[in-house]
């Protein structure tokens, strides 16, 4: 049976995640009030920050700053993409 949370992000009740999907308490906190859609869309926009970006995630100050755009994302309600990001045309 899958769980459903509060979703800060969509502001609705949605399906939630399995398992915190970041370590410790921003992982918990992340799994107790954000939705698997809300997640999926994270990932995109950080596949994308990552790529328009050119980003080293061996680089700590990348790490860095993709946690302190994951939280506004998530949390601030923020309107976080990539630099020179062209949505693909229909």
């Amino acid at each position: 049976m899958s769980r459903t949370v509060q979703c800060l992000k969509l502001k609705k009740e949605a399906q939630g995640l399995e398992f915190p999907p970041y370590p410790g308490e921003l992982g918990t906190r992340i799994w107790q009030s954000i939705s698997q859609q809300a997640w999926k869309d994270w990932m995109d926009v950080q596949t994308r920050l990552v790529n328009e970006n050119r980003l080293n995630l061996a680089d700590a100050r990348a790490r860095k700053y993709l946690k302190e755009q994951m939280e506004k994302f998530l949390f601030e309600d923020g309107d976080i993409e990539a630099q020179g990001f062209v949505p693909p045309s229909a």
